[in-house]
Order: structure tokens, then sequence, then C-alpha cells
């Protein structure tokens, strides 16, 4: 590996360092469902994010916040010496994409059939850590 190309990796290897994600494949949900509690801990730290996927009745924030644990394992796991409070984790993306989808059919009157679409979706969490301190 040559001096220039190993400068850049390991550049990028420091900026990655404050970022981590977790990806949940082919969850079945409907995307449209899971965009809702999405959209409720978009942008939030992470601790009140975790405080709203566990005190939302819906089902899909029992996935999402197992989703944000995860992704705060990874982080962890990359910076083993930081601690959480200090670096202000916050959700800096989350991705609800839609996956595979199950084709059935369920009988129609007159001998005929409608189709049943079951949705599946894909989630991305990415997680950012600010370093500045700010006091509210």
């Amino acid at each position: 590996m040559g001096v220039r190309k190993r400068e850049t990796a390991d550049a990028r290897k420091e900026a990655n360092k404050s970022i981590a994600f977790a990806k949940l494949n082919n969850c079945p949900t409907s995307p449209r469902k899971m965009r809702l509690v999405a959209d409720l801990v978009r942008g939030q730290k992470v601790e009140r994010a975790l405080n709203v996927l566990r005190f939302s009745q819906k089902e899909a924030s029992r996935k999402l916040e197992k989703l944000l644990l995860s992704a705060i394992a990874n982080w962890q796991a990359k910076n083993a010496e930081a601690s959480i409070e200090e670096a202000a984790l916050f959700v800096k993306e989350i991705r609800v994409d839609g996956g595979m989808m199950l084709k059935r059919l369920r009988p129609a009157p007159q001998g005929r059939a409608h189709r049943i679409r079951k949705r599946s979706n894909h989630v991305t969490i990415v997680l950012g850590a600010s370093n500045n301190t700010q006091s509210n």
C-alpha cells in the first residue's frame, strides 16, 4: 500500500469514528407505518429518542428501539475509550426504504381474486457525535 493511499485511509477511518450505523433488513412492517415512528426520533438526542421509542404504543417502535440500541453498541465498539454522555450522540439520519413484497391472493366475489401485497422495509440509522457541549 502506498503512502498516499494509507494516509487517506487513516483520514477516512478517523472521520468515521464519530459516526456509527445499524441496519434492519426485511422488517415485516409496511414502510408507511415505520416512517411514522422514524419521524419522531429523527434529529433527536439518543437519550430522548430511546425514551420516545420506549413509551410509544406502536409496534414499529419496539423494532426501532432495538435497532437504536444496536447502533449505540456499534458506536461504543468503535470508540472504546469515549463515553456516550460526553460525545452527545444524536440520530443524524434515519432512512426507511421499501423492502421485499410478498404477493398473496384473496378470494373475491364471483370467482375473482384480489391481490394482497404484504410489505416489508429496510431501516438504516446513522448516529453522529457532536463533541461541543451545549447548555440548554
